[in-house]
């Protein structure tokens, strides 16, 4: 009998923040024996209760898209890219690495509103969100980390800004670009590469719309236009402008898991795919496209 063929998600899940937590630090640890990790693991605990609505001052978050799964998802693939470069003979140090995972850590956390901003969801932060979260991490980071080293993990933050080039970005040094060439390309993976990406893609609509993000009439609309926002934005943005640092993903997983293949890539290609073969056909109503998930539709989601 054949061995099943591996997928992303028979390693680590990133629906289980603890163990992304785990496979971060046994990677700096690999690389860094001398890693103490405790300014990355004080952060991740800050970051969680954030997100669940634990940090004093501050509400838990409501945007159904880009929540703490989303960031856990995002780190991992961060530290995955950091690996596969580590063992391609890129030379880092332990400190860099840190600031890259770091703002992957904080990326989001822009979108989670204070205590007394109550109206709405934290979508309406989408457009500048990044600033905020840069504006949350030196307030976590202050007198732990020093204003130049916070300065570096807020240009990489910058990185994730889906409307601005990272050629706009004045960094330190080129290994602190990489690293935000790293989780700008992160960010666009862990979404793509998601097992539920097309599921949420509803979620993501109405996060839109709260945000009043032009460009999708419907949810539908949004549907009919991914692939092409994939071939003609993303692909784009991972090739040319982080000059393809996806490409360290298969060593990772060759090195790390004994897989020869990219896994997230394998991802990315089914879900598109599937998504080929849903919009295919006759349907063209929001009903009938939900019907044809083999998972069904978002519960909270309403038509």
């Amino acid at each position: 009998m054949r061995e099943p063929t591996p997928k992303l998600y028979d390693f680590v899940d990133p629906a289980d923040g603890e163990c992304v937590r785990r496979e971060t630090e046994e990677i700096l640890r690999e690389f860094f024996p001398d890693y103490e990790g405790v300014i990355f693991r004080n952060a991740f605990e800050d970051v969680e209760k954030l997100f669940f609505g634990l940090y004093p001052g501050y509400r838990a978050s409501n945007t159904k898209y880009h929540d703490f799964e989303h960031t856990c998802s995002v780190v991992l693939a961060t530290v995955r890219l950091i690996y596969g470069a580590l063992v391609d003979g890129e030379s880092f140090a332990e400190e860099e690495c840190l600031k890259g995972i770091l703002a992957a850590l904080f990326h989001d956390v822009g979108l989670i509103q204070t205590a007394d901003d109550t109206m709405g969801t934290g979508a309406k932060y989408t457009v500048g969100h990044e600033e905020r979260s840069i504006m949350f991490m030196r307030s976590i980071l202050d007198g732990v980390m020093s204003r130049d080293d916070q300065d570096d993990i807020a240009d990489c933050i910058r990185c994730t800004i889906l409307a601005m080039s990272p050629s706009k970005v004045a960094f330190a040094s080129e290994n602190i670009r990489t690293m935000g060439y790293f989780l700008g390309s992160a960010d666009l993976l862990a979404q793509i590469a998601d097992r539920y990406y097309l599921e949420k893609l509803f979620l993501l609509f109405e996060e839109f719309q709260e945000a009043r993000i032009p460009g999708y009439d419907s949810a539908m609309d949004l549907l009919a236009k991914t692939s092409t926002f994939y071939q003609e934005v993303v692909r784009i943005r991972l090739d040319k402008e982080f000059l393809r640092v996806d490409r360290y993903m298969e060593l990772y997983f060759s090195n790390r898991r004994g897989v020869d293949k990219d896994l997230y890539s394998e991802a990315i290609d089914r879900n598109l795919s599937y998504l080929e073969s849903i919009l295919s056909g006759d349907i063209d109503d929001l009903e009938g496209v939900l019907s044809r998930f083999r998972r069904g539709s978002i519960p909270t989601y309403t038509i």
